[in-house]
């Protein structure tokens, strides 16, 4: 069975998808993080983001796995993939074609004999259209801004709330008005608006959702 949940930077897709990974006992992946290794990558060689041509030809030098967490090229990553630059450099690269591509392998390899439960921006209507329970989840901009900053804050580094929510404007723009795979909900995907809610509320509203029985 394939769970996707899609929406906005910043609106809990992770960890509501993680919490109903634990619930349902699915694995779950975050294709966010993923484009988040590749930018990082790209980031550490000090390699010019629009320099597609350069881009293409390191690809090949990118593996990344998936064991409990993200390891690019056999080291784990995810604590260093959060920055604003690596969050900016993701916005950038998402918008090639030839990485999504890749990226697109990568999950098929990741996700295979596995029930899934992925978050991103067109997991429902590009990577996997066919998912058995579709949802998009959003909240508002200065809801979300108040959780990266808390976030952000909460791991010792030094933000301002206006950049943020000037952060995410920009994020949810690029995003939406991309070329290749825009950020947009499913015609099928049911919306779950997370603003006013909690954690385990929002858990609770997609659970009532998904019958685990209906596994293809």
């Amino acid at each position: 069975m394939i769970i996707a949940i899609d929406g906005p930077a910043g609106a809990g897709k992770s960890t509501i998808a993680k919490k109903l990974s634990t619930r349902f006992n699915f694995t779950y992946i975050s294709s966010g993080k993923i484009y988040r290794c590749i930018a990082l990558y790209f980031h550490n060689k000090n390699i010019y983001i629009q320099d597609q041509e350069k881009i293409k030809k390191e690809l090949v030098n990118i593996k990344i796995d998936y064991k409990d967490e993200f390891y690019l090229n056999g080291l784990p990553v995810e604590k260093h993939i959060n920055s604003d630059i690596i969050s900016k450099n993701t916005s950038d690269i998402s918008k090639y074609k030839f990485i999504r591509d890749f990226v697109q392998t990568i999950i098929e390899e990741i996700s295979k004999n596995k029930n899934i439960i992925m978050d991103g921006r067109d997991i429902g209507t590009k990577v996997f259209p066919n998912a058995d329970y579709k949802f998009y989840l959003t909240a508002s901009v200065e809801e979300r801004a108040k959780r990266r900053y808390k976030e952000l804050k909460d791991s010792g580094m030094d933000v301002n709330y206006t950049e943020i929510c000037e952060s995410i404007k920009d994020r949810d723009q690029n995003d939406m008005n991309r070329e290749i795979a825009p950020l947009k909900k499913a015609d099928d995907a049911v919306v779950v608006d997370s603003s006013n809610k909690t954690i385990e509320e929002v858990v609770d509203e997609i659970s009532s959702y998904i019958n685990i029985d209906r596994r293809k």
